[in-house]
């Protein structure tokens, strides 16, 4: 007779432990890291024997380290049995409805328990009753619902101005069928929208309360966080992921002017935070990224392999390779109501890997990714960068930007390059 969850708990907790596990090997959720599997498997196995293994045990003898291995110096058991216990976490939450019984790795401990879905979680980590239990859980989830809000409102505003103004229609087709724009949105390829988002993680203090957020340019993701723990064991005790992200203001104003341009072309597009970017898809979509040049994460050093500007002692400050002139932005400093302050926006076209083509809308900071934003989507700055004559699908457009009270009130082109990326220009 086939055993249903109930038979599979009258039989004892034994054969209950050996489906789910069965159950998680073939749901994909360990991934492809060999790492990860070797993991879970030990402590399968460990579960099984009752053994309860130290970090030191893990490291010898579920991952093959040598008997000196220094869990003082080296946090690889910490930062795996970490990525287990989230990939758990997070197969369960999607696959609760499913799940009569749960593993989980208990924190501090290197083991797998196994509960009933029906015992309830820690204080804390459980579900409230009512409208609460719709809130989004994590800091990633609450950004997702923002990012959504957001463009809900967006296409709203958009189907009014269309009814207000019967002039968009053509604006947004010359738009589309400008240099710039027309390689992106004349075939098949689906569009991918990569929002600029800052990665946020915690500092915490020697029992684990996190004291502070922090933010640092090289980490740009929970995996790059991980990384940085492999490479200097010692900062594990320190900091943790809290999975928070942080996306400017500017974005969605950003979204308000290249939204219609990309919608009306019909095109599947999608919705992406550049610290959840998967790479292998940059190969088989154009890309969209619009933000901060400094938010742009693993595509900065695509977007700038031939790029003549490189960044000075931060993100602020934009430095011409060929001319020795040096960009610096006035946006971060504070400045008296209507005094007038400097910015500077990007743009650049290239093309990848594939034959497919991206296009960067940035700026150092909200006043400049507007200016960006409205020189990539109205007809008037397009034919102002054609003035240029730049080769579009390898090219980069730097403009400086007045704004006041964050607003960007002119802006004039410093120039537009071609760049080392993409083929060369049609004659």
């Amino acid at each position: 007779m086939p055993q249903t969850p109930s038979n599979q708990a009258a039989e004892g907790p034994g054969l209950a432990f050996t489906a789910e596990v069965e159950r998680v090997r073939a749901s994909g959720v360990l991934g492809r890291s060999t790492q990860m599997q070797r993991l879970f498997e030990f402590l399968v196995a460990c579960q099984a024997s009752g053994r309860i293994p130290k970090e030191l045990e893990v490291a010898v003898d579920g991952f093959g380290r040598g008997a000196d291995f220094d869990v003082a110096q080296d946090a690889t058991v910490r930062v795996t049995v970490h990525k287990l216990r989230r990939r758990l976490e997070e197969f369960y939450r999607d696959e609760a409805r499913a799940a009569p019984f749960r593993l989980s790795v208990p924190r501090g401990e290197y083991r797998l328990a196994m509960h009933s879905a029906a015992v309830p979680v820690p204080p804390g980590a459980a579900a409230k009753p009512g409208w609460r239990r719709w809130l989004p859980a994590t800091g990633r989830e609450r950004t997702a619902v923002i990012v959504a809000g957001v463009l809900a409102l967006l296409c709203l505003a958009l189907v009014i101005v269309l009814l207000r103004r019967p002039d968009v229609d053509d604006r947004i087709a010359r738009v589309r069928d400008s240099p710039l724009w027309a390689p992106l949105l004349a075939d098949k390829l689906p569009i991918q929208l990569v929002l600029g988002d800052y990665y946020i993680f915690g500092e915490t203090d020697g029992s684990g309360t996190v004291r502070r957020l922090m933010r640092d340019f090289d980490v740009n993701s929970p995996q790059d966080l991980e990384k940085r723990f492999l490479a200097e064991p010692g900062l594990a005790a320190h900091y943790a992921d809290l999975n928070l992200g942080y996306l400017p203001t500017s974005s969605a104003q950003a979204l308000r002017e290249v939204l219609p341009v990309v919608m009306a072309s019909g095109k599947h597009v999608t919705l992406t935070l550049a610290s959840e970017l998967d790479p292998s898809t940059i190969k088989s979509t154009h890309v969209i990224y619009i933000g901060y040049l400094s938010a742009m994460g693993m595509l900065q050093d695509v977007a700038f392999a031939g790029s003549r500007y490189a960044f000075g002692g931060s993100y602020d400050e934009l430095i011409d390779a060929e001319s020795g002139e040096t960009w610096v932005s006035e946006a971060g400093e504070p400045h008296p109501k209507a005094e007038r302050y400097r910015d500077f926006a990007y743009l650049a076209s290239f093309t990848g890997s594939g034959g497919v083509q991206h296009l960067v809308i940035a700026g150092t900071r909200d006043t400049g990714l507007m200016q960006a934003a409205e020189s990539a989507a109205t007809p008037e700055a397009l034919q102002e960068l054609a003035s240029q004559k730049p080769a579009w699908r390898g090219f980069e457009a730097l403009y400086e930007v007045q704004g006041v009270n964050g607003i960007n009130v002119e802006s004039r082109l410093i120039g537009a390059h071609a760049t080392h990326a993409g083929p060369p220009a049609s004659p």
